[in-house]
């Protein structure tokens, strides 16, 4: 018989962790959270890139164990070029509820030297919260940098963390 701490089988807590990084480039727009950042460097990727949004769908699917993004939306195929991130994560966000799981919160940090981000974090919230669903108390942002160390420190690109609390779903095997 399993052994649950602080709770019983019906809460089925899972935790997810995601990561993503990204390197700048030229003649893109920079996207993170789901606002742009106007006059700042954009990162290379297929979709709009954007880490933050990206770390945290893959916590989201990890925590269902549903995989990660790439193979729900793989990078090549036509029809995620330059998509938005944001769309992307409510396509997750669909996925779970399909499955009945519910988000119980997110916690993320951005990792970077360049730009600034205490001024923007709300409105990251707001967009990430909006696209799943949730409350804006139920997402954490937090921006930190990476002391001049690695290739963030050396303004090179930005990475994001992120750790997401699912309760609910399918009891498969428990």
């Amino acid at each position: 018989m399993p052994v649950f701490c602080g709770g019983s089988m019906a809460d089925n807590l899972r935790i997810g962790i995601g990561w993503d990084a990204h390197p700048f480039a030229a003649g893109r727009r920079l996207v993170l959270g789901g606002v742009d950042f106007a006059g700042e460097a954009g990162l290379d990727g297929w979709s709009d890139a954007d880490v933050l949004t990206h770390a945290v769908m893959d916590a989201l699917l990890g925590a269902a164990a549903l995989g990660d993004i790439g193979g729900h939306f793989p990078p090549g195929s036509p029809e995620y070029r330059d998509v938005s991130s944001l769309s992307l994560l409510v396509k997750v966000g669909e996925q779970l509820g399909e499955r009945g799981w519910v988000v119980v919160n997110i916690d993320a940090t951005v990792l970077a030297e360049q730009p600034k981000l205490a001024g923007s974090i709300g409105r990251m919230r707001e967009k990430l919260s909006g696209a799943l669903g949730i409350g804006v108390s139920q997402i954490s942002i937090k921006a930190s940098t990476a002391n001049r160390l690695g290739f963030i420190g050396r303004g090179e690109g930005i990475a994001a963390l992120a750790v997401a609390l699912i309760k609910g779903g399918e009891n498969e095997g428990l």
